[in-house]
């Protein structure tokens, strides 16, 4: 070839192998997802609904997922592990595993019906985004609208080996550092995005509400930041007017030797606690250690059953906060050296209650409406079993209080056996019955300089007053701002966290309902607004009042049972209904149909708009005359090593009796005056007619749990164990008798009966 064509050929030949090696690779193959497959490549699933059941055990799930800087892209593909007609309490198995991965990227996935959806172990620098991972399990709840039941309390004091699983989880880290968490959706669970080990992570811009445990925990982990969150009614044990515990649920969970955390612009309101943080086992051993230094900014804790805040144990800072509505705004026992400082404490019982708090500031908070505004105090004695007070002074002492707004708090301090306060600095209290309570002696206290208006009362306690001014003039113009001025005060240099730049605005948005009477809560959770409902909420004499909530459109009467003159049978979403009840039925009833914008089930089941969508009031409301006798017993008698001896105790006289028409008993204490606390057996038994039908009899014990209907024996629960709920469904027609064996063997006791029939 001659040269003069020889070089621009070969010049071309470069440019077009330097152009092909420009060139971006092909993007992955998709890939259909089957039960078994290991991935460890990029790849993007092929969209589509897998219908992979999971296994008896987390310990084979369905994929994993492992290997070094890969992205899979689920491609919005949707993995669906909840068989035809398998509820919520009975998913089982683990969908997604990953493993000993270091940058792994995990996208756009939809995964429901499992015991946890994703778990993540080993694996640095995971990227979880844009993934709905709702309608996962959750536990059948026992507690009805009258009575709670103890068995629905949760636990989070242990998770050294994985305890946290028995509870499921759509997301579960263990020992993932450097995790990113962000888009995550999750409703209609329980528990949320869970974390043990887990330290410098970043979890934004993620919403997990309506669930019925923990929004986001933590778990022994470190230097995490918690931002732009929305975790609203993660919440059970509450049912307005009746009882208000929460039974350990929470928007935001901080548990043993989580420290160093920032928890900052998130909504956690109507949830059992909104923020929940305690020190852990080992601390309450040792008297060491705590969930230390971690920052509470700017969020929203409002309309919690309990606390709207509660830290334990430990030493943290609490700024810019919004606490309405709870029964705590905040519960800080055993907290020292804390700071809480612009916070807006308003319409709680206890705005801010510390026991045994040392060295404490309290600093530029407005309280509204509050029945106590702060309460310190001691108790006489501190529990046996607590390493914790045997380790380490825990007077009551060293109170800094000042700059404060009280309006309109019928006792704003309520402070007793507390050593060392300074109430001073501009402290300004309006409107109150009693400015300060004391039921035992205070030292060194002061109260100096505050402007204090309608003070008639100063206490029981001797108070140095120097320079008060003591009037009743108007309310300043400017208090009417103070509730935005609170959370807009520049705080302590150091610590006020810069909002991110991409995160969202997850406070609730104007007009969405807000307030305690809107926790609604059945036996699978807390309701989401989402569906048509009706709830029981006042009976006087024989007429029954119901709430009707829903999306918007049309709702009408069809029938029901046991009601007369139901009033009205035709509206629209949110109203109000009376009925009469029949007093000759013990089944009561109300059929409705509702017509209008789309509606998702309790189970996530989308109805399209216009679509009938049924829903119903039900209620069973048979009476039980039940007689119960109390024994003690002894070695002879013990009713693990000889039964039949303890049977035996029946035949004598009672050491106490008593005549109940429900069984509902929760003893911390002793049972009757003249039996133990501990060591003692219940025997119940009722005789009654019943219509022909199939009946549900759940029965919570602790301890153990024998019952016999008509002499035969149905449960057998016969061991010493935690409050639990044993369940049997009986054919039962005309006359029959129910016979209870219990006993407590030591420490909390409970006996709780409850029969239903099935529709």
């Amino acid at each position: 070839m001659p040269r003069s064509v020889m070089l621009p050929f070969l010049l071309g030949f470069m440019v077009a192998i330097l152009a092909g090696c420009e060139q971006k690779p092909e993007k992955p193959p998709l890939v259909p997802l089957q039960a078994g497959m290991v991935v460890a490549t990029d790849i993007t699933v092929a969209p589509g609904t897998y219908q992979l059941e999971g296994a008896d055990s987390l310990d084979q799930p369905l994929i994993i997922i492992e290997g070094n800087d890969i992205t899979v892209d689920f491609n919005n593909a949707e993995l669906n592990g909840a068989a035809e007609g398998k509820l919520p309490d009975q998913f089982s198995g683990l969908a997604i595993l990953v493993r000993n991965s270091h940058r792994a990227t995990i996208r756009n996935l939809t995964a429901k019906g499992y015991k946890v959806a994703l778990m993540a172990e080993n694996s640095d620098s995971l990227l979880i985004e844009n993934c709905n991972f709702s309608y996962n399990y959750r536990q059948h709840l026992q507690s009805t609208r009258e009575r709670e039941d103890l068995a629905d309390w949760l636990s989070y004091h242990h998770n050294e080996k994985d305890e946290w699983l028995r509870y499921g989880a759509a997301v579960y880290l263990k020992g993932c550092n450097q995790a990113t968490v962000r888009g995550l959706t999750v409703t209609g669970g329980q528990n949320g995005l869970m974390l043990t080990q887990c330290n410098d992570g970043l979890f934004y811009n993620n919403t997990i509400h309506f669930n019925s445990g923990i929004g986001i925990g933590l778990y022994r982990s470190a230097n995490n930041k918690v931002m732009h969150n929305r975790l609203d009614w993660n919440v059970r044990g509450y049912s307005h007017g009746f009882y208000s515990r929460g039974q350990d649920s929470a928007g935001i969970l901080c548990y043993e030797q989580s420290s160093n955390n920032t928890f900052a612009y998130n909504s956690a309101t109507h949830s059992g606690d909104g923020f929940f943080l305690w020190a852990g086992q080992s601390t309450m051993d040792t008297g060491e250690g705590g969930c230390n230094d971690n920052i509470i900014f700017g969020n929203d804790f409002s309309h919690a059953p309990t606390n709207g805040i509660e830290v334990t144990f430990s030493r943290n800072i609490l700024a810019n906060n919004r606490l309405e509505g709870c029964t705590y705004g905040v519960w800080g026992g055993y907290s020292y050296n804390t700071l809480i400082t612009g916070n807006t404490v308003c319409e709680n019982l206890h705005g801010i209650a510390i026991e045994h708090g040392q060295d404490n500031a309290i600093v530029r908070n407005y309280f509204a409406g509050d029945s106590i505004g702060i309460q310190l105090w001691e108790r006489g004695e501190q529990p046996e079993d607590w390493g914790y007070a045997e380790a380490k002074d825990v007077a009551s002492r060293n109170y800094e209080i000042q700059h404060n707004y009280f309006v309109d708090v019928k006792i704003p301090l309520k402070i007793s056996g507390t050593d060392n306060v300074a109430i001073n600095d501009d402290n300004q209290f309006y409107n109150f019955e009693k400015l300060l309570l004391a039921e035992r002696p205070n030292r060194q206290f002061y109260l100096v300089k505050n402007d204090v208006c309608q003070a008639d009362n100063w206490g029981d306690a001797a108070v140095y007053k120097s320079k008060n001014r003591i009037s009743d003039p108007p309310l300043p113009e400017e208090l009417e701002e103070w509730p935005k001025l609170a959370r807009d005060l520049a705080p302590v240099e150091g610590f006020q966290p810069q909002p991110l730049a991409d995160g969202m605005d997850a406070m609730l948005p104007e007009g969405h309902v807000q307030g305690r009477q809107f926790i609604l809560v059945d036996e699978w959770g807390p309701y989401d607004f989402r569906r048509p409902s009706i709830w029981l909420r006042d009976i006087q004499d024989s007429i029954y009042t119901f709430l009707l909530l829903g999306p918007q459109g049309n709702w009408r009467l069809n029938g029901g049972q046991g009601f007369t003159r139901v009033t009205p049978k035709t509206g629209t979403f949110p109203t109000t209904m009376t009925a009469r009840r029949d007093s000759s039925g013990e089944e009561l009833k109300l059929e409705l149909e509702f017509i209008g914008e789309e509606v998702v089930s309790e189970f996530g089941e989308k109805l399209k708009r216009g679509t009938d969508v049924p829903f119903h009031f039900y209620r069973f409301e048979k009476k039980l005359d039940w007689t119960v006798r109390f024994y003690e017993y002894n070695e002879s008698t013990h009713p693990l090593s000889n039964y039949e001896a303890f049977r035996q105790l029946k035949e004598n006289k009672p050491d106490a009796e008593e005549q109940v028409n429900e069984l509902a008993y929760a003893w911390w204490k002793r049972p009757a005056p003249r039996i133990d606390a501990d060591q003692f057996a219940t025997f119940a038994s009722t005789t009654f007619e019943i219509t022909p039908g199939k009946y549900r009899v759940s029965i919570t014990s602790d301890d153990g749990l024998r019952f016999y209907v008509d002499g035969q024996l149905v449960i057998g629960h016969w061991d010493i164990h935690e409050p639990e709920t044993d369940e049997a469904v009986l054919e039962l027609s005309g006359r029959h008798t129910f016979e209870i064996e219990h006993f407590e063997a030591g420490g909390f006791a409970t006996l709780s009966f409850h029969m239903q029939r099935l529709q």
